[in-house]
């Protein structure tokens, strides 16, 4: 049957035209490196990224920006309503206010005593009370001021604006809405650091090398930013007691224009030390027809033979071969060109 496959796939393809096969474009089958490559997917995250909340209870009065904007340092990204607290620091500035007077009539007070105390005209009991009573106001000023502070930095609780330059990624909260302590209101992240989250086999990290040079693909990027290299590898020391395997941050270059949190990537990390079977070829040289995947297999001297071959894992520009040919062999780059030279 699968004589018939090749032999019919080979009639199919044959056309009129004639060229021959000196005139073939050919690349060399390459056996895989003996260190081997691990595939892991992750997920792309940016380095600078804040979920924000509010340290106060309030309703929700402004929220001026939305997914998708770019805010600048200091903008304001929600506003609560503070009128309970802007009357609580009024009172406070008013309680200051009250224990300043009490703490002049006191001063007063012990001065007079003391002149009367160097008179002769009061007793040491009452001039020690006359100070006692001084400092326990100074004391209560002290306290009234800590306060009404506490207070005026709580009424700036009440506005939130963006601790650096980003952009805004989700907004859970509205307008109208409670507001509490904890409850995430905003996420926001700044897009010039990102990098590439993915778990890696603790069991193999005596394969994975000290700098090892980690290909990047993001299959959501057009393709002249889709492959990526890792301008750096950044193992955590701890493991998932669950997957037991180790998360891997890998930084990716500024070049990686468009990339985005939570879009999908692979990583391929290069391992030593484990032999792997299969050859690479270069993906335009597969034929692809329905259910069969076949190269054309040019030889030192003869026509090129059409070849079924069993496929791995697309590896960049080259293709994993399990079956079908063989390293040092020379395969055509023009599957089209090559039937012609049949």
């Amino acid at each position: 049957m699968k004589i018939f496959k090749t032999i019919l796939l080979a009639l199919m393809l044959a056309p009129f035209a004639h060229c021959t096969a000196a005139e073939l474009i050919t690349a060399k089958v390459r056996a895989l490196s003996s260190g081997g490559v691990h595939v892991a997917e992750g997920v792309v995250e940016a380095v600078r990224q804040s979920v924000i909340s509010v340290q106060v209870s309030g309703r929700i009065l402004k929220l001026p920006v939305k997914p998708g904007d770019r805010v600048d340092k200091g903008q304001l990204l929600l506003q609560i309503d503070s009128l309970a607290a802007a009357q609580q620091a009024t009172a406070s500035q008013a309680q200051v206010a009250s224990a300043k007077a009490q703490l002049d009539v006191a001063r007063k007070e012990l001065q007079r005593q003391k002149y009367l105390f160097d008179k002769k005209y009061l007793s040491q009991a009452a001039l020690d009370q006359a100070e006692a009573q001084f400092k326990a106001t100074e004391a209560a000023l002290r306290g009234s001021t800590a306060m009404a502070g506490a207070a005026t930095t709580q009424t700036a609780f009440f506005t939130v604006t963006a601790p650096y330059s980003g952009i805004v990624s989700d907004v859970p909260a509205t307008v109208g809405e409670m507001a509490l302590p904890g409850k995430p209101v905003m996420t926001l992240y700044a897009p010039g650091e990102m990098r590439v989250v993915a778990s890696f086999p603790q069991s193999r990290l005596s394969q994975l090398s000290s700098s090892p040079s980690v290909r990047l693909e993001l299959p959501a990027l057009p393709e002249s930013g889709r492959w990526q290299q890792a301008s750096s590898v950044v193992v955590l020391p701890t493991a998932d007691p669950m997957s037991q395997s180790v998360e891997v941050r890998l930084a990716l270059p500024p070049s990686a224009t468009g990339a985005t949190p939570g879009m999908f990537a692979r990583a391929y990390f290069p391992l030593t030390g484990e032999k792997q079977a299969g050859m690479l070829i270069p993906r335009q040289a597969i034929l692809r027809r329905t259910e069969l995947d076949a190269v054309y297999v040019v030889p030192p001297a003869g026509k090129p033979q059409l070849r079924q071959v069993r496929l791995g894992r697309v590896r960049g520009d080259d293709i994993e071969v399990l079956a079908g040919v063989s390293e040092g062999e020379s395969v055509a780059l023009d599957p089209v060109a090559a039937g012609r030279a049949q």
